[in-house]
């Protein structure tokens, strides 16, 4: 729509009545088009009163028929009045919107109009090296500071959802083009299907986890910006329309574009980018550019995932170009004559995309070094611990790179795979089946494996000692199955803590990666004590997670949180023990794959108080097992896993069962109740920060007493003292881990013990209030949080109970306190 194809006397009384100071009798009034764009059509206004003009910038829908949610000038108007108004992001400040069509026949906004420069031309002719230079980094550093706005604090909160960003932004593009081509419109390019699905094949495991969210501007370019006019400095980012909540690293790579190809203003000017014609002097190769960026941003060198994102650019732009080359067909698309050549260059990106793709790498695996690049940061960045998994630099409790990775992929692994689920387990496990196993269950642990996300829980010094056993020296089992790596990989406790948190989110997940209580502890027992036999019988088995187990040590007739008061029997006869008694809260033995119970008895009932205690290891199917009931907790029985009732009755087993020998029992548990047990607290931070993720989501949708339940002050107080006890609580899960590791279980007891008490006891708190905004749904089984609460609630006891660790706690602080008497 040309200028004189608006209705310029309506627009001006518009324009009078709701732009601030908008001058009231003007002399002169004028509008005319910008050349420059294909997107959304955009005018200078010009205001003549007496001898002074003043000037807007007015920028509205196209006409006809459009694809759907595209030029939401509404989408842009919103952003540019949050971070013009909340943050110093160089925007132009908007004045009004109006979304009536009678008006100028579509919705269009008025915003001030910049005096500045703008840079046409990526190759800056005509510019000194120097002020190219300065351009380049301007343009990255306004970048960086349009991705650092924090969009919940400035109104953008529900602007777009924050996770798999890119994989909805491949099939949205997708769908954009298929609805540009065929069918009466522009043929379609075969290539492009095939880079599709090469696109959703690779889309970066920090997609789906959010590591990399924010505010994305999606067309962030070099022409995009206005720069002052005489300093190399931007002072404003314009065209937000494909603005949203998303991965921020795809606007890094869409403004690099200039580096890859050069798409000229017609036909005969495609071409290569920069890195391939030759670099004008002053202007930063690629990988300065972006290592410029992480380092005026904070983001890690994305070597990596940047073939991906480059791709997406590339076949972003070809759908955008197909798009207008459609409109232009059908006569509605703006940019004039150079919208004719759109559906050429639109398949000389795709022909790019799949020429990069064959590359073996884009991007050099570390940051370059020079002038350039802020030399402090990458060398922090790039050097690790390779002992403690740090980031030097970077914090006690930053975890590196390695385990950001590992994060990220069990992040989308519980996305994909787990969250889907869930409903469907807990069917199964409330119908008359439930004490059957989810066929779905089985194959989500293959592909667990698969992935290598299985046995993450096994502390390295373990694995280490059951190579030393039985596996020569190495990390190969053999077995005739494909799995030859089952001792997980190679993780501390506190390595392992930043992973079992996210397990711990829902309470079916640890049983898919094979790091669900009791087989964690159990494992973990026969990787400690058990001997080659025993490890080959049990552990193999287990590790391939092809059967569960059992820990039976609860008495229903004694405090058994005093594991001398254990009452249940073990006696030698012969080449075999003889067990005679009652366990009950013996998780897992209801499972139908259970087949291991280890089993803590009393051995010599006339022994030193400590050393009555043996541990023995017995088939469940051996005569005399009988499983009497299951045990509710809250009325949750937890199918198919269960907590049993089992009766010991003249059970013989082989006298090699015994783990480490008669009398050793309590250590056994003393050493048990390290790594088994801090998982539990892992899983307790996960299961808190499910709940205050839920929990939000639910304050930003429900409305009570005329406003959002997140604009109560209640609901303010309590989210936010839930939030300093959960940050709190994982800091010292944290340091427990750290002590578990550097200074073994004894002198680790102290941080173990108050991790113990403080995590069931945080996870409650935010659990309870998570419910109480829920209302009843809280209280149902239509959410998950009823159950994680149960389950917290539990582990004040199951975990040992407050009482206990407390007393240790305090027996601590006395004997330091009187060491210093």
């Amino acid at each position: 729509m040309a200028a004189n194809d608006l209705d310029l006397d309506a627009l001006l009384r518009y324009a009078a009545a709701n732009v601030p100071a908008f001058p009231p009798s003007p002399s002169n009034f004028t509008v005319s088009k910008f050349g420059h764009g294909q997107s959304n059509p955009t005018y200078l206004m010009q205001v003549g009163f007496g001898a002074a003009v003043k000037r807007y910038v007015l920028r509205k829908k196209p006409p006809g028929k459009l694809l759907q949610s595209a030029h939401a000038v509404e989408r842009e108007f919103q952003v540019l009045q949050a971070l013009s108004n909340h943050t110093l992001v160089p925007v132009p400040k908007v004045f009004c919107l109006c979304t009536d069509p009678s008006v100028i026949g579509t919705s269009f906004y008025i915003m001030e109009f910049l005096e500045g420069r703008i840079f046409v031309d990526p190759r800056l002719p005509g510019v000194e090296p120097v002020s190219r230079r300065a351009i380049y980094q301007a343009t990255v550093k306004a970048l960086a500071s349009l991705h650092s706005a924090d969009v919940d604090a400035i109104g953008l909160g529900k602007y777009g959802r924050r996770e798999n960003y890119c994989k909805r932004q491949v099939e949205r593009w997708a769908k954009q083009y298929i609805a540009s081509t065929g069918e009466g419109k522009p043929e379609r390019n075969p290539k492009m299907f095939e880079l599709i699905d090469w696109l959703q094949q690779h889309i970066p495991l920090e997609d789906s986890s959010g590591g990399a969210t924010g505010l994305v501007h999606g067309d962030f370019r070099l022409d995009n910006l206005v720069f002052h006019p005489i300093e190399d400095r931007v002072i404003g980012i314009l065209d937000w329309e494909l603005s949203t909540l998303g991965n921020q690293m795809c606007d890094v790579a869409y403004c690099s574009m200039p580096y890859i190809t050069d798409l000229g203003a017609d036909k005969d000017h495609l071409g290569k980018g920069m890195e391939h014609t030759g670099l004008p002097e002053g202007i930063p190769s690629l990988a300065e550019y972006v290592a410029e960026y992480c380092s005026s941003s904070g983001k890690p060198w994305p070597f990596s995932e940047w073939k991906f994102y480059i791709a997406f650019s590339l076949f972003r732009g070809a759908s955008i170009y197909a798009g207008i080359y459609s409109r232009w067909t059908m006569g509605n698309a703006s940019g004039g004559e150079s919208a004719q050549h759109a559906g050429d260059k639109a398949n000389f990106l795709i022909d790019n995309a799949w020429e990069l793709v064959r590359r073996e790498y884009v991007l050099p695996e570390h940051p370059p070094s020079g002038s350039f690049v802020a030399q402090d940061y990458f060398k922090g960045l790039a050097r690790e611990s390779e002992d403690q998994g740090f980031l030097i630099g970077e914090g006690k409790f930053v975890p590196s790179k390695r385990i950001l990775e590992l994060r990220n992929r069990l992040v989308k692994f519980m996305e994909d795979h787990i969250y889907p689920m869930e409903k469907e387990f807990y069917k199964l496990s409330e119908s008359t089946s439930r004490w059957t196993v989810h066929p779905e269950e089985e194959k989500l642990k293959e592909l667990a494996k698969k992935e290598g996300l299985w046995n993450l829980f096994i502390p390295i010094d373990s694995a280490a000692r059951a190579k030393k056993k039985f596996f020569d020296g190495t990390n190969q089992l053999q077995s005739d199955d494909n799995y030859n790596q089952l001792l997980g990989a190679g993780l501390s406790n506190l390595e392992y803590g930043y992973l079992c948190e996210i397990m711990g989110r829902s309470v079916w997940a640890p049983q898919v990666f094979n790091c669900g209580a009791p087989d964690t502890g159990n494992m973990e027992v026969l990787l400690r004590y058990g001997n080659k036999e025993q490890l080959l019988e049990w552990l193999i088995p287990l590790l391939e997670g092809r059967i569960r187990s059992g820990f039976a040590m609860t008495e229903p007739n004694v405090a058994s949180s005093d594991a001398t008061n254990i009452e249940c029997s073990i006696s030698r006869q012969g080449d075999s023990y003889i067990i005679n008694g009652t366990k009950w809260w013996t998780s897992g033995a209801m499972d139908p794959r259970c087949r291991l119970l280890i089993v803590m008895g009393k051995t010599d009932f006339s022994a030193a108080m400590h050393k009555q205690q043996s541990m023995i290891l017995v088939d469940i199917r051996t005569p005399g097992v009988h499983i009497k009931r299951p045990l509710t907790v809250f009325g949750y029985d937890d199918a198919p896993h269960g907590h049993a009732e089992v009766l010991f009755d003249n059970v013989r087993v082989p006298a090699k069962n015994i783990l480490l020998g008669e009398g050793r029992g309590f250590e056994i548990a003393q050493g048990r109740l390290g790594p088994g047990r801090l998982h539990h607290c892992m899983r307790l931070i996960g299961a808190a920060e499910r709940g205050m993720q839920i929990t939000a989501e639910r304050a930003l949708s429900r409305t009570v007493f005329g406003k959002l339940i997140a604009e109560q002050g209640s609901f303010r107080s309590d989210i936010a003292k839930c939030r300093i006890e959960l940050e709190k609580t994982r800091l010292l899960v944290l340091d427990a881990a750290d002590q578990l590791d550097r200074l073994g279980n004894k002198k680790a007891r102290g941080a173990l013990a108050m991790a113990k008490v403080a995590a069931p006891n945080m996870a409650l708190m935010v659990l309870d209030m998570a419910m109480q905004v829920h209302g009843g749904a809280g209280l149902s089984s239509d959410t998950c949080l009823a159950h994680l609460w149960a389950t917290a609630r539990t582990l004040r006891i199951a975990d040992g109970p407050d009482e206990v660790h407390l007393g240790t706690i305090a027996k601590l602080e006395l004997q330091r306190a009187k060491a210093k008497l």
